[in-house]
């Protein structure tokens, strides 16, 4: 079996993605909601996409809360049916892709406001998703660097100047 880039394969991926499928399609009939389930793998993940009906956005919340809940709650279901624990990842609406755009706006502006005045940027709390987008987003800036600081929940980006 061919392996993915975390180690997990192809087809345990593919097989935690039709897991999560079903258990997100019975959701949807439970709460009456019109939807259509599209499964991929990318990045050694199983990526899982809810497009479709208006309703959609009540399931993803206020800044994406319920979206975050709802994988959790979907990689659980997939960590009971499969016995491994998942790392699949769940958009709705397209909202994880469009916060992922914003991000990486925020990360690449805050990189070349640092590199321009030399002055440390502390970004807001974020999720875990969100802070690996704007690290990637400061990565690809020449001259400045990113971590992370703080607890969860409050965990920072702080963008600095390389020495």
């Amino acid at each position: 079996m061919p392996k993915t880039a975390e180690g997990g394969s192809e087809d345990q991926l593919i097989k935690e993605g039709d897991i999560a499928g079903d258990y997100l399609e019975r959701l949807l009939d439970i709460l009456d909601y019109d939807g259509d389930i599209d499964l991929d793998v990318e990045a050694g993940r199983a990526i899982v996409s809810i497009d479709g009906g208006a309703d959609l956005a009540k399931l993803v919340g206020e800044k994406g809360s319920g979206l975050e809940s709802l994988q959790e709650l979907t990689r659980l279901a997939v960590q009971q049916a499969s016995g491994n624990r998942s790392r699949l990842m769940l958009d709705i609406a397209g909202w994880r892709q469009t916060r992922r755009d914003e991000l990486t706006e925020i990360g690449t502006r805050t990189a070349e406001e640092v590199l321009e005045s030399g002055e440390s940027a502390r970004l807001r709390p974020m999720t875990p998703f969100e802070r690996k987008v704007v690290h990637d987003a400061v990565a690809a800036v020449k001259g400045v660097s990113s971590e992370s600081e703080g607890e969860e929940p409050r965990r920072q980006v702080v963008v600095f100047r390389d020495k």
